[in-house]
């Protein structure tokens, strides 16, 4: 059965929507671990991870992520004489990017968590580590759900950058599939309606995560 247009550019645009999709599944697993590393190390006593974490957040945030990934991908071989993959390029440095903003909201999170439940917690004989593993971090998760999900979103609007270092996303090759037949109209509109699609698939996940993780919870008594 023929699809009316212009889905029938659904076809052309899937191979660049799969790239889309592993760049933002994989930059969501290295966000991930660089916010909780970098937001633990934002709070840490000792003053040199304190320092690679805040010169690593301060960096990322205060730079292009465009610029990042061409200094990645184009810079990095020349200084070192390390060639990544550009695939791989991509999903390190936006998953870099995102983090650094990522760290920010576990520390604050963190710091939001009742004085009191570090007192109880020390009062039970708990160890640091204990009482951040066991009392902190389950609480302090719930509250970055909401910022991370605007995170995510603004992840996967980001590997658009991706098409600039030669990755075929969904973005590049809905521009060739433009060039190539002229429609710029039609294959503009597609593309927007398929981000559109996966940011609410994205954030009803989201929501519906966060509707799981607060369910039977009590904030009351906490101060």
């Amino acid at each position: 059965m023929e699809l009316p247009p212009p889905l029938d550019l659904l076809p052309l645009l899937l191979p660049g929507l799969w790239m889309t999709l592993l760049i933002t599944a994989g930059g969501c697993v290295v966000a991930l671990v660089a916010a909780l590393a970098a937001g633990l190390g934002r709070r840490s006593q000792d003053v040199i991870i304190r320092s690679v974490a805040t010169i690593y957040i301060e960096t990322f945030r205060g730079t292009s992520a465009l610029v990042q990934l061409y200094w990645f991908y184009f810079a990095l071989p020349l200084l070192l004489g390390i060639r990544l993959d550009a695939v791989l390029v991509g999903i390190l440095v936006l998953g870099l990017n995102i983090g650094a903003y990522g760290a920010e909201v576990v520390r604050a999170a963190i710091n939001a968590v009742s004085p009191g439940q570090r007192a109880a917690a020390k009062a039970l004989n708990l160890s640091p580590w204990q009482t951040m593993r066991h009392v902190v971090l389950p609480q302090a998760v719930v509250m970055m759900l909401p910022p991370f999900g605007n995170l995510l979103i603004e992840l996967l609007k980001s590997t658009a950058l991706v098409s600039m270092i030669t990755v075929s996303d969904l973005t590049r090759v809905g521009i060739v599939i433009r060039d190539d037949t002229h429609r710029t109209v039609a294959v503009l509109s597609m593309l927007l309606v398929i981000y559109f699609l996966i940011a609410s698939v994205l954030s009803a996940g989201m929501r519906a995560l966060e509707k799981r993780m607060t369910r039977g919870l009590d904030y009351g008594g906490s101060a």
